[in-house]
């Protein structure tokens, strides 16, 4: 028997259906996609930031 790793096609549509709730309640706002975009670039891009490169977004 074989094991599906993954998410299912319901697990997706109820993640999607939470973000959606999240955002119309103000739990999640541009300014807080812009820092996790930020901290997720300083995490992948860090030889950059040694290098002198701001990776913060505007």
């Amino acid at each position: 028997m074989r094991i599906r790793g993954g998410i299912s096609f319901v697990g997706l549509i109820y993640i999607l259906i939470g973000i959606f709730v999240a955002w119309d309640h103000d739990y999640i706002t541009t300014g807080l996609i812009k820092r996790v975009v930020s901290a997720l670039l300083a995490i992948f891009l860090w030889i950059l930031i040694l290098l002198g490169v701001d990776l913060h977004l505007s």
